[in-house]
């Protein structure tokens, strides 16, 4: 069974906060239910609409083998069912920041910083939530509207 590094339900709050900045892509902000994280995405709209309310299961995984197998970088085509089968949306990338926001509060918080071919993700949170991340990872974020 394949380990999940982060899996949470989010609510799209808004919609290209900067304006729209590309034909087909938008950055979108949601907020997640169960960790209470936020996170901005860009998200290639043309080919997976969403829209401000549109609520999302967000995972992210090391590899997309339901095994756990590592991922070797190469796509194998073939009928073998893999975790993208139950998702709608997926992309593959690389984590290339994670820092601490020191803040009044007590609370401290980790920000998490991925590229997927240029489309942006940061997910910002409880650091207890990013403990399985590393700096340079692969990755895949994977997306179902629920």
């Amino acid at each position: 069974m394949v380990e999940l590094l982060f899996e949470d339900i989010f609510i799209l709050t808004r919609l290209d906060p900067d304006g729209k900045k590309f034909d087909k892509v938008s950055r979108i902000e949601a907020q997640s239910e169960q960790f209470d994280m936020y996170m901005q995405l860009d998200v290639n709209t043309e080919i997976y609409p969403l829209h401000v309310g549109d609520k999302f299961a967000m995972v992210l995984a090391p590899t997309l083998s339901l095994d756990g197998t590592p991922d070797t970088g190469y796509f194998m085509q073939g009928g073998r069912r893999s975790l993208a089968d139950k998702f709608e949306y997926v992309m593959h990338g690389k984590l290339y920041k994670v820092s601490a926001e020191a803040s009044a509060e007590p609370n401290v918080k980790v920000e998490i910083y991925a590229s997927f071919g240029g489309l942006l993700m940061m997910l910002k949170g409880d650091p207890s939530n990013a403990a399985h991340l590393e700096m340079d990872q692969r990755l895949f974020l994977l997306i179902r509207k629920v």
